[in-house]
């Protein structure tokens, strides 16, 4: 299966359509007037219709299992044309319009074979998925255009005595958000030199400058004691989503003190200093977190 332990949760909704059609109106009289021999075909079809929804990861092998938390079935009689509606919805990190195209069609292939004595001349027509709500289709795209500055405060790294992996990680990630980075440099584990850098950034009006290491609880890591007096806003949203996702993953990521705020039209971020703790933390508020530019010009808060 694709690895989705990335991904954050979310509200995720789909409905999907299929279509049945019989041959001849005393068909449509007897489901209305229940009077199949088999049972009340739409009734019988919704419970299918729940079984099937429940049973696709163990049919589809690609498909993750996942908590189903809401399965509606509507059906519309039209002429000799019966559509079966199936919505669905979850709060996951995957979406549901496979499950609910797979609900919908189970639903028609009982209502076939409940129908089959009767009329010889039931078809299922096509099956489609109508809409989808979650994830990636309900993002905005962000109009503002984005500079950012990397910089990873280390002692070591500084030195020459490791190699810089985390920062060089975080360009990456920003890169494939559509993020430009102007800027890359490592310093040492100083308050000084943070705030010269911090400084130097937001004078130049820098749109995201991102601090790399320093968040721990290690006598030189202060990071965020350099930052925290330049803030005019914290973001403390961000912060709890940073170490929720964090601890989703790992325990340790309580012991991190990652910060989120601004001066004046930039985001300030400070973030652990290992690469996994690093990327995690970005991918934990991003790309949402981008259309806090936008808003900054002007532009309405996304529902």
């Amino acid at each position: 299966m694709v690895d989705i332990t990335h991904k954050k949760n979310t509200l995720r909704i789909a409905t999907a359509e299929a279509l049945l059609k019989v041959s001849k109106i005393a068909t449509i009289e007897a489901i209305e007037n229940n009077r199949v021999p088999k049972g009340d075909v739409f009734e019988m079809s919704r419970a299918a219709g729940l079984l099937g929804v429940k049973k696709t990861p163990e049919l589809l092998p690609d498909c993750h299992p996942l908590p189903i938390e809401f399965a509606g079935f509507e059906f519309a009689i039209n002429g000799l044309e019966i559509k079966i509606s199936c919505t669905l919805k979850t709060i996951y990190k995957t979406g549901v319009e496979v499950e609910a195209m797979h609900g919908a069609s189970i639903v028609a292939l009982n209502m076939y074979d409940m129908l089959k004595p009767l009329d010889k001349g039931v078809e299922i027509g096509s099956i489609r998925l109508i809409s989808k709500k979650g994830g990636k289709s309900d993002r905005h795209a962000v109009k503002a255009k984005i500079n950012s500055a990397v910089i990873v405060c280390s002692d070591t790294i500084s030195r020459g005595e490791k190699e810089d992996v985390a920062g060089k990680q975080v360009i990456k990630a920003l890169e494939n958000w559509n993020v430009k980075v102007d800027d890359y440099t490592v310093i040492p584990d100083d308050i000084d030199k943070i705030q010269a850098q911090l400084k130097s950034f937001t004078a130049a009006k820098t749109s995201l400058i991102l601090f790399i290491g320093g968040t721990g609880l290690s006598p030189r890591d202060q990071t965020p004691e350099a930052i925290s007096p330049f803030l005019e806003k914290r973001i403390p949203g961000m912060e709890e989503a940073i170490r929720k996702y964090g601890q989703d993953r790992t325990s340790y990521a309580a012991l991190s003190r990652s910060l989120v705020g601004m001066k004046g039209d930039s985001l300030i971020m400070a973030l652990p200093g290992s690469t996994k703790g690093a990327v995690e933390s970005l991918h934990a508020i991003f790309p949402e977190a981008l259309h806090l530019f936008d808003i900054i010009k002007g532009a309405q808060h996304k529902a």
